[in-house]
């Protein structure tokens, strides 16, 4: 593919503004006005939750105890579940699909994108592994009423690490653009969700996610920032360009 690829290491925010970021380039990217390839790598600031596009947030959360505690959630531009977001590496990445862009296809551009992130960790330390099926080992199954929580499940050209999900990928296309958001687990507050998911036995749940989701952190030492996932990257990614894409935070603020 000949779309340079820009590698941004972004900022810290809380879900919502980190969504709306991200739909406000895929909004660019679907107008043919991002060029070439964006890759963006962002924390949460506080904790939140996002959802998939297609879920419902009244039947997947408990929207009152949310507000209760504080936390802010948030429902992404692309499918996929509930996500709780601490203690990770997260990830978006905008192109167009074509010959000048990431790939020709989507499903070229979810193996192309896990392939890429589970070689950074590996040279991280961290074996990971694509997921070569629909599921991973020991996900538990789906229960009646909301869907299972993202790091319940496993899908293909996801990563995993012993066996057990590490890392999920969430895409979307519209006008020719794709998008993809992703999150690396580095610790267990993930099965924070637990607290704020309509079931009747929270500690079960809290026990599957953390029995059915792998962590990188031990393998990564005290040293977690989010530089060392860039750097990692950088390593593979030798013509791309490192920083902040010309022109992106004036267009997103126009079309806030």
């Amino acid at each position: 593919m000949s779309a340079r690829l820009t590698l941004w290491l972004d900022g810290a925010a809380d879900a919502p503004r980190q969504m709306a970021r991200d739909a406000a380039l895929f909004e660019r990217a679907a107008a043919g006005e991002l060029p070439g390839t964006l890759l963006r790598l962002f924390t949460f600031d506080p904790p939140g939750i996002t959802l998939g596009r297609s879920q419902d947030p009244a039947r997947e959360l408990e929207l009152e105890s949310l507000e209760r505690a504080g936390v802010r959630w948030a429902v992404r531009a692309t499918g996929g579940r509930a996500i709780w977001h601490e203690e990770e590496w997260t990830f978006s990445l905008l192109t167009r699909l074509g010959p000048d862009g990431w790939a020709d296809s989507a499903a070229a551009a979810y193996e192309r994108t896990g392939r890429l992130l589970a070689q950074a960790l590996q040279r991280l330390g961290v074996p990971a592994v694509l997921a070569p099926g629909s599921r991973g080992p020991g996900a538990p199954r789906a229960r009646a009423g909301s869907a299972p929580p993202c790091f319940a499940s496993t899908a293909r050209h996801e990563i995993l690490l012993e066996g057990r999900k590490l890392a999920g990928i969430a895409q979307r296309v519209s006008r020719g653009a794709l998008l993809q958001q992703g999150s690396v687990l580095l610790g267990h507050a993930h099965t924070r969700l637990a607290d704020f998911t309509p079931v009747a036995d929270r500690e079960a749940l809290r026990r599957e996610l953390r029995a059915s989701a792998a962590v990188a952190g031990p393998w990564l030492g005290g040293e977690r920032s989010l530089l060392r996932l860039r750097d990692a990257l950088a390593g593979l990614l030798p013509d791309a360009r490192v920083g902040a894409p010309d022109g992106v935070e004036a267009s997103i603020a126009r079309r806030r």
